[in-house]
């Protein structure tokens, strides 16, 4: 049996640990080491089908905000 696993869950699982640490005790270092990672990820699955879906659907939520504010 061979177990694998994939590189953008592993940095979901990364993203979602960093998250959970107190917002106060972190340093510049590990603000931006934080964003390198949520970086890579983002790029990593942006070409999945998942991607592509959040995609339509953040610009579908800002095309409702921009609507919603013009007369």
């Amino acid at each position: 049996m061979v177990l694998t696993i994939d590189l953008a869950v592993l940095l979901a699982v990364v993203i979602f640990l960093l998250w959970r640490r107190r917002p106060l005790a972190r340093s510049r270092l590990n603000t931006g080491l934080t964003m390198a990672v949520v970086l890579v990820f983002g790029v990593l699955i942006a070409p999945t089908a998942f991607g592509h879906g959040i995609v339509e659907a953040v610009g579908e939520v800002a095309q409702g905000i921009s609507d919603a504010g013009s007369p």
